[in-house]
């Protein structure tokens, strides 16, 4: 979906078809667009554009596909980062651009299949995106009791621990926001208002 090279095989984000959209906008948390997805019973994908890419940054977009609504696998393109580590790389970034596609369910059975190896470091615990994107305990027991009982706790979701550990990520995260930040002051006349580092 990228059109960026990647280290990891091309098995979830090469492989997603368009689908139909079904809903697109901007939202201010993520608990918005994955309960719409639960309620629904969307068995496609969250096509998410990070808040640093609505305000004309670098930024680049992450997928969440799912099953009946519940998330299986994630993959950011941003930090090229997949499963928990995905999550965590996304924590923060809303408001986002969120689009919502459904696809028929067989189109997405060899991505979904527990047994296929190539997916494996994409996927996550059904709760974990309400859990770490969302901060929704409600939404996130709402998902599990969703999951199939065969859904069990995927991937290592020490994710900020994985996120904190990216000393370049975090370096990464902290010279967007303040170069943003500094954008956003000269543009607005504020830039007197900085504290210089």
């Amino acid at each position: 979906m990228t059109g960026e090279p990647s280290t990891h095989p091309p098995s979830v984000v090469d492989r997603l078809p368009r689908g139909e959209l079904v809903r697109a906008r901007v939202a201010t948390a993520f608990a918005a667009p994955l309960a719409a997805a639960l309620d629904d019973r969307l068995t496609g994908y969250l096509r998410i554009e990070p808040g640093e890419a609505l305000l004309g940054g670098s930024g680049a977009e992450a997928v969440v596909t799912l099953e009946e609504g519940v998330p299986v696998l994630v993959y950011d393109a941003a930090a090229d980062a997949d499963g928990p580590a995905a999550l965590a790389a996304l924590a923060g970034s809303a408001p986002a651009r969120v689009e919502s596609y459904r696809l028929p369910a067989e189109t997405l059975a060899d991505l979904h299949d527990p047994d296929a190896d190539a997916a494996a470091p994409f996927r996550v615990a059904p709760d974990a995106p309400a859990r770490e994107l969302a901060a929704d305990d409600d939404l996130a027991d709402r998902t599990r009791a969703a999951a199939p009982d065969d859904r069990g706790d995927e991937g290592d979701h020490d994710a900020l621990a994985a996120f904190l550990a990216d000393e370049e990520r975090v370096e990464q995260v902290r010279a967007d926001a303040r170069a943003e930040a500094e954008a956003r002051a000269a543009e607005w006349g504020l830039s007197d208002q900085l504290d210089g580092e």
